[in-house]
């Protein structure tokens, strides 16, 4: 029986072929030419199994894709599959693969390719635990059909293997059979975007360049799913750590698009005719990180202590700058999306100072150092870290704030006897489960029984009451166990040159595309 959640899914875009408009209003596509993307930083790598890096994902999702991908309503939809088939009470999850499309090295991508891709990041992708610890077997069933043995029903699966960060992108078979938890090497950068993988030198730029076998969808471009047309040449992307040099270098035609333009520039450059600003629509938000697998941060009346201690308003104006860019928010999810609850709020931003000295002497802190990292990579990162360590500091916490470069902030991250607490930015995902925390692989390392329980009451029931009266309990379980501190919703914005055509009013997801996109 074909579930209704799935007929959502295919409807869509079935709808999507009989209606007959044109891609883009105004003037024609040029196709040829070279996009030029200032990134604020060297991305680790460019493994989407492994990293949870925006600035990975913005890259590599022009070369590596998802089964399935999201509308502009973030509804999960088919893209590399043709179709699913939901069976078996949500127990059996049946795939159908488009046929002929091909990867980079001129392979036909068939059922082999996506098994070993879905056990590949089954067995060690940064998300995949939110979805594989439901999955009993993945096979091949015939050359473009793939079954998923699901031990219980799970109603995100389609949200899980559309989405990219962190997520099942698909890599032919004979890269994924060697693949381990360590990032695979660029010579494995092997997918079916419509830009492929050329070259990354190293500290500099990372050059792709159009796949021109391309096997494309032909519906309508509808968010990040139909069509995907490569108009550039090539997508080079150059690491520009410093913001002015990033907006002059855009203003003097170095740069097409420039990422992570501060704060307290944006009033100017809204109103500047030489460039064009975009703010990424989807709200993310600052995130305070504990170590719960060892050190002081084990301890629960400690954390609880520093959630007491905050005041997110001068954090996120400090961090963001303009009130437009920003939004105390402490739930789980933003204001306006379907699983907003108010729930727990009560304990978010409390500005108390003597709670948090009560609750730390309770926890028994005797002063101990407690190891704070941020990067100064990422500005914004850098300047709510001040904020947070000086309230942290007045509320008599011994604060040994610890500056890194990106990559080796991720680095040691990984390693737990190396910190205490990290601070970082997540982006706007489609379902609370996709959240990084929500894993219990993913640095914090929050697994206790109770979230295990309130989770697994979401994702395996339909039903959406019941489905958010789960999560208004494990919003709840947050508050009371506190695996990181959120600051509150913040909006980014990125500056790109007016000659550029049919770049989307804003980005979903917080990762620009540029197939569609071309220069005139």
């Amino acid at each position: 029986m074909v579930m209704r959640l799935l007929a959502r899914m295919v409807l869509p875009l079935v709808i999507l072929l009989l209606v007959a408009a044109p891609a883009w209003p105004g003037e024609s596509p040029v196709r040829g030419g070279t996009l030029r993307f200032a990134m604020i930083d060297t991305p680790p790598s460019l493994d989407a199994h492994i990293l949870t890096a925006t600035l990975s994902t913005t890259i590599s999702q022009h070369f590596l894709e998802t089964l399935f991908t999201f509308t502009e309503n973030y509804e999960p939809v088919p893209h590399l599959a043709r179709s699913a088939e939901v069976r078996d009470g949500g127990k059996l999850i049946l795939i159908q693969l488009r046929q002929g499309v091909l990867f980079h090295n001129g392979k036909e991508m068939t059922s082999d390719d996506v098994v070993a891709s879905l056990n590949r990041w089954g067995k060690f992708g940064a998300r995949a635990p939110a979805l594989f610890q439901h999955v009993e077997q993945v096979a091949a069933d015939g050359k473009y059909g793939v079954r998923i043995q699901m031990k219980n029903p799970f109603a995100p699966w389609a949200t899980l293997l559309a989405y990219a960060n962190g997520g099942p992108t698909i890599f032919p078979k004979e890269v994924m059979e060697n693949a381990t938890k360590q990032p695979i090497a660029p010579s494995g950068y092997i997918g079916t975007g419509p830009y492929r993988f050329v070259e990354w030198k190293a500290g500099h730029e990372i050059i792709l360049e159009r796949f021109d076998k391309y096997v494309k969808r032909t519906e309508k471009s509808d968010g990040y799913a139909g069509e995907r047309v490569a108009y550039f040449d090539k997508l080079v992307f150059v690491p520009v750590a410093d913001p002015g040099t990033r907006v002059n270098g855009l203003k003097a035609g170095e740069y097409d698009y420039s990422e992570y333009i501060p704060g307290d520039l944006f009033e100017g450059l809204e109103k500047d005719a030489t460039v064009a600003t975009m703010i990424r629509k989807a709200a993310g938000f600052g995130v305070l990180f504990f170590n719960q697998k060892e050190g002081l941060m084990t301890n629960l009346k400690l954390r609880q202590a520093l959630l007491a201690a905050t005041n997110m308003e001068p954090v996120l104006s400090a961090s963001v700058g303009p009130k437009k860019l920003w939004a105390t928010n402490g739930a789980l999810m933003s204001p306006g999306t379907k699983w907003y609850t108010k729930v727990g709020l009560e304990a978010y931003s409390q500005n108390s100072a003597a709670k948090a000295k009560a609750l730390a002497t309770e926890a028994g802190y005797k002063g101990e150092t407690i190891r704070y990292m941020v990067t100064t990579s990422y500005a914004d990162h850098y300047s709510a870290s001040v904020v947070i360590a000086k309230q942290l500091k007045d509320a008599g916490f011994n604060i040994d704030l610890q500056i890194y470069d990106w990559a080796t902030l991720v680095s040691r991250r990984a390693q737990p006897g190396l910190w205490d607490v990290f601070y970082t930015t997540h982006g706007f995902v489609p379902d609370p489960i996709l959240f990084t925390y929500m894993s219990p692989v993913y640095p914090g390392w929050w697994n206790s029984q109770g979230k295990q329980q309130y989770t697994t009451e979401f994702t395996t029931t339909q039903d959406s009451a019941k489905r958010m009266a789960a999560l208004e309990k494990l919003q709840a379980l947050f508050y009371q166990e506190v695996p990181v501190l959120r600051t509150g919703d913040t909006f980014t914005y990125d500056i790109y040159s007016p000659k550029l055509q049919g770049i989307t009013a804003s980005t979903l997801l917080g990762f620009p595309s540029f197939w569609n996109v071309w220069k005139k």
